[in-house]
Order: C-alpha cells, then structure tokens, then sequence
C-alpha cells in the first residue's frame, strides 16, 4: 500500500483531500504510536520497538516507511529516527482530539473515565486550552 499523499486517492476519498490523506497516514495500525514514542526525541529502530510493544520488524519497517515517505519523521546519521518540524506540528494539531477522546471517554463510561495515556489531557480544565493552560488559536482552513 502506497503512502497516503494529499491529491491522490486514499482510503474514503477518490480526491485525496489533505485531512482525508492525513486521516488515511495516521489511521494505519502503530503509526501514531510511532509519534506518541518520538515526542521525547530520537530513538533507533529497536528501542523504537521494545516501546511500540515489540510490533513486528516487518510493521515497524512499513510504518517507518510511510512516515519518512510522509515527511513526518527523518533518519539521522547515526540511524535514530526523530520527528520532523512537520511530525511536531502534526502532535500538536492531535492533542485536542485527544482532549475530545478524554470527555467521550468520560461521558461514554463515568466510572472508567481515565482511558488515556497522556496524563495532560486529564489535566486539561477547559477544551479550548493547551497543556500549559494558554488559549488555544483557532485558524482557518
């Protein structure tokens, strides 16, 4: 399967809109997992893997693949795989999604309401906010 690329087909849009190509990119199995483990900085391909709860190399190869095909992440030197300015930008754009997952979560199931392993969207008192409490902007697309 070819990477998702804004203005080809991808899955749920023969267009290829950017959201739908983004949607398509980050949708497939461990890829987000792959931005979730390099948001601290680099790591090489193993200890990429022993956080992405050993996944297979195959996968782990394929994911890499797409992502640097993307532009989301790049290989240094030294073989490490870190993300991009792109791939920060894209974990930032997730977080309030992530805040939204939090409420559904706690709306869905009261009792359980703490499904999330970014412990700042629990923290979050307000949707329009970002982690450090500062109004979020809005932009148009």
């Amino acid at each position: 399967m070819a990477t998702p690329r804004p203005g080809n087909p991808v899955r749920g849009s023969t267009t290829g809109r950017p959201l739908m190509a983004a949607l398509d990119l980050f949708g497939r199995r461990w890829s987000l997992r792959i931005l979730w483990e390099l948001r601290a900085g680099p790591l090489g391909f193993r200890p990429l893997q022993k956080r992405c709860d050993d996944m297979s190399s195959s996968v782990m190869r394929q994911r890499l693949t797409e992502l640097l095909d993307a532009q989301v992440i790049h290989q240094l030197p030294d073989s490490r795989y870190e993300l991009t300015p792109l791939g920060q930008e894209a974990r930032h754009a997730l977080k309030p999604l992530a805040r939204w997952a939090g409420r559904w979560a706690a709306t869905i199931d009261p009792q359980g309401a703490d499904h999330t392993d970014d412990q700042s969207v629990s923290r979050v008192s307000h949707p329009d906010t970002v982690d450090d409490g500062t109004p979020e902007r809005d932009s148009a697309d």
